[in-house]
């Protein structure tokens, strides 16, 4: 598998730029906190009651391991995190709609709506803070209940 298309990606139990305090007990055997995510483009839309983020990979293997990822893990809790130099900028949690993943030739389409108008105004502000970071150079990581599926700019 090409390096080119994956990305190592952080995890933890409560997100992204999360550390644990204390050691690990001497029998307990150490577990890493990354791991690889495809690497892909990502565009935001907005859409009647929310928002849509288009995930697009340009070679099978990656297209392939993004869309198997997403189809275990997706239709739950979604957040986004952008990153820049490795430092977080952006966190959102889209935890007032309802997110749904389908399938598309070269990736997934991932659609976080609400009817509540509020909520629906919220997920659409996300997707302003997500676009805008995009085009300022951030890496954005896309997961579903806390485990990265992927990785990309614009």
């Amino acid at each position: 598998m090409s390096s080119a298309i994956l990305e190592r990606a952080p995890i933890g139990a409560t997100g992204f730029g999360t550390s644990s305090f204390g050691a690990p007990a001497p029998s307990t055997p150490g577990t890493g906190n990354w791991c690889v995510v495809p690497r892909c483009t990502i565009k935001v839309e907005k859409c009647q009651g929310g928002l849509k983020l288009k995930c697009s990979c340009d070679d099978e293997v990656s297209c392939g391991t993004l869309q198997n990822l997403c189809k275990m893990l997706a239709d739950g809790m979604c957040s986004c995190c952008c990153t820049l130099n490795g430092i977080s900028i952006c966190q959102c949690n889209l935890a007032c709609g309802i997110c749904t993943c389908e399938s598309t030739k070269d990736g997934v389409c991932v659609t976080c709506k609400s009817g509540d108008k509020a909520c629906c105004e919220i997920i659409q502000a996300c997707g302003d803070c997500l676009s805008q970071c995009l085009h300022s150079g951030c890496c954005c990581y896309v997961s579903f209940h806390n485990t990265p599926v992927c990785c990309g700019s614009c």
